[in-house]
């Protein structure tokens, strides 16, 4: 069980960051490379204020890093172990929603 208060802000942190869709899809697109934000907001189809929005929620809940390159900055993962955990996780919820033994599911909207 949790108890350590770093611990439950660290994942408070992490929930946080998961918790917008475009977000996930961020750290997803940098899970498999490290971008410049121009190429990021072409690739999601966003404005590049919005996506500044969002990179720098990521950068505050410490799970994007910035990398200079030249006079450009480059964003990437701040640990490699981080995409692994995104495979983790999508791999767990994709288990449990194929899995739904709860049979109120679909009457009250829940699990």
């Amino acid at each position: 069980m949790l108890t350590a208060a770093s611990d439950i802000e660290v994942l408070a942190r992490f929930a946080r960051a998961l918790a917008d869709p475009i977000r996930c899809r961020l750290l997803l697109a940098l899970r498999e490379a490290p971008a410049y934000p121009a190429d990021l907001a072409d690739a999601l189809g966003i404005s590049r204020t919005r996506l500044s929005n969002h990179l720098a929620c990521l950068r505050d809940c410490g799970l994007v890093v910035t990398v200079p390159d030249g006079r450009r900055t480059r964003y990437e993962l701040a640990d490699e172990r981080l995409g692994r955990a995104l495979d983790d996780l999508r791999t767990a919820v994709l288990a449990v929603e194929t899995d739904r033994t709860c049979a109120d599911a679909a009457d009250k909207g829940c699990c």
